[in-house]
């Protein structure tokens, strides 16, 4: 109420002693009863549901409450989902049914992707950056009915604490945005702690229900082919020229800011710089993105100051999220909100991965070779968007198909953003970044035309053949900002 417009506050009603209000006794919020808990939300055909994915291929939860969804009768739900691993092939039979008619998320892989790229959504999927989902959901541009976040551990009242529990799996950095912001907030928990569970993740004042389940999945599913360093000769080729680009950015050196993807290849460059560091005393100032025991092992050392851990991509992260008080927690927003001071903005250099590069620089992470749904942005549009030098690290050949197209399949993040491309056969430099060419000139690091090595690699290997596609678009990749970038097209069978 607002008597600040009152002239005179003898006007103002003062309450009597009878309407004194009672003391408040805090209510339980514990329900083991999702079917319950799903008519009690009151949700309706078209609703907003929402999820995270920091358990990743190990997560149970989004699968168990959208079944019970199902069995509600409950259509046209628009999935927003922070990602969707193979874990959650189980449901397609709920895009075929039309349950689910709409999906909002940053990656996708397994058989959820190919059964959407094979038209089973009726509705359409859109790609987003982790830093462009939170963005989208803080200005409401997308208003989320129910967030049911899956929790390693609450406590009677809700808090969510994501390093504590049988299945914790670190920060959930993802989930903070949908917490704010959902009309309703479900923590998902198999662990009841003590009250007050902290650290919270999450705190009790924007939680309305705890849910007690069996089991929200296990924590191991976190970890996957893709979080360890490769033994491939030619991956190491590639990490260690893309160290003497580093070098020669003139960007190693006290101070340095630096993250990197958690692909065999992105780790051998993570683990060549700590040697690097070691060597030359460089202290840096933060690692961030998704963290990995890799660079844990950098914090111990000495050789960042602190680690910005939006999510965690090993057990060991987990670990030193607990223990460490340079380890810190960031959400979403804080990692790459486009609209807001974030990270990413900070950061000096970035290595990322790819599917596929054009000519132009444009970069695919969305799908494979034969077109079919298989990965997304994540964080990728983020930094390469706020980094000072964004780096692909990349093998010119995978599975006998080149690397580098005329015209990317799907452009995931625009090439007016990336910067270097280092492969076994070559480094390219985008030529709007003449002030690095000039740098690898002084330094006498050779560089080729990415048009070159495109050509080159088809001498070898041949152009790769057309992707049967059909008319229907299926969906949109969206930068950070909310624009859209490219189509995604159904692919026939």
């Amino acid at each position: 109420m607002n008597y600040l417009n009152n002239k005179e506050l003898k006007d103002v009603k003062v309450i009597s002693k009878s309407e004194y209000p009672s003391k408040s006794v805090p209510k339980a919020k514990i329900t083991k009863d999702l079917s319950s808990l799903i008519k009690e939300l009151g949700l309706n055909d078209g609703a907003v549901l929402s999820f995270h994915h920091h358990l990743r291929n190990g997560d149970k939860v989004l699968n168990l409450v959208m079944k019970e969804v199902q069995k509600a009768g409950i259509k046209g739900i628009t999935l927003v989902a922070s990602s969707l691993f193979p874990a959650h092939e189980e449901l397609i039979p709920l895009l075929e049914d039309g349950t689910i008619e709409n999906i909002v998320t940053s990656y996708i892989s397994g058989g959820l992707g190919k059964a959407i790229s094979h038209g089973k959504l009726k509705g359409h999927i859109i790609m987003q950056s982790h830093g462009g989902r939170a963005r989208s959901i803080l200005n409401e541009e997308i208003k989320i009915d129910a967030a049911f976040i899956a929790s390693p551990s609450a406590d009677k009242m809700g808090n969510i604490s994501g390093v504590n529990g049988i299945n914790s799996c670190g920060t959930l950095g993802y989930a903070i945005a949908d917490g704010l912001k959902a009309k309703k907030v479900i923590a998902v928990t198999d662990s009841l702690l003590e009250y007050p569970n902290y650290p919270a993740d999450i705190t009790e004042d924007y939680v309305d229900h705890v849910l007690m389940v069996e089991s929200i999945g296990l924590k191991e599913g976190i970890v996957s082919g893709t979080t360890k360093v490769t033994k491939d000769p030619i991956g190491l080729k590639i990490a260690k020229d893309t160290l003497k680009v580093m070098e020669a950015t003139g960007l190693l050196k006290d101070g340095i800011s630096f993250q990197s993807g958690a692909g065999g290849i992105s780790l051998a460059v993570t683990s060549y710089l700590r040697d690097y560091m070691i060597e030359n005393n460089i202290k840096g100032s933060f690692a961030s993105g998704g963290i990995t025991g890799y660079l844990t092992d950098m914090l111990e050392e000495g050789l960042f100051t602190s680690l910005f851990d939006v999510q965690c991509f090993d057990l060991k992260a987990i670990e030193s999220l607990k223990k460490n008080p340079n380890h810190l927690r960031m959400s979403g927003s804080l990692y790459g909100n486009p609209e807001v001071s974030s990270v990413v903005d900070n950061l000096d250099i970035v290595i990322l991965g790819a599917t596929e590069i054009d000519t132009d620089f444009n970069v695919n992470v969305t799908t494979g070779s034969d077109g079919v749904l298989m990965g997304g942005s994540g964080g990728h549009q983020d930094t390469a968007a706020g980094s000072k030098v964004s780096i692909i690290v990349s093998k010119l050949f995978s599975s006998r198909i080149p690397f580098i197209k005329d015209r990317v399949d799907v452009i995931t993040t625009p090439g007016s953003t990336i910067d270097i491309l280092v492969t076994e056969r070559g480094i390219c430099v985008n030529p709007l970044r003449q002030d690095l060419i000039e740098k690898f000139n002084e330094a006498n690091l050779k560089i080729v035309d990415i048009k070159e090595l495109k050509e080159y690699a088809e001498k070898i290997m041949g152009e790769p053949k057309t992707i049967e596609k059909g008319e229907r678009i299926i969906g949109l990749s969206e930068y950070r900002d909310g624009s859209i970038i490219d189509y995604i097209y159904e692919v026939k069978e």
